[in-house]
């Protein structure tokens, strides 16, 4: 996982883009950098997309 200057992140994924995996995976290691429970993680746009837009409720 990278950081970019503009605060964009740049996530390299292990799991194949099919049945979920890959968004899967996504949430998971964004829960473990952010230190919330997976369900605080939501893909706002991009599902299907290499492209996300991830909204994370830090309200814990």
């Amino acid at each position: 996982m990278e950081e970019q200057p503009d605060g964009t992140l740049t996530v390299y994924l292990k799991s194949p883009p099919v049945d979920g995996k890959a968004n899967e995976e996504l949430i998971k290691l964004l829960a473990d950098k952010f230190d919330v429970t997976k369900s605080h993680i939501r893909i706002k746009l991009g599902l299907s997309s290499r492209q996300k837009l991830i909204e994370i409720d830090t309200d814990k």
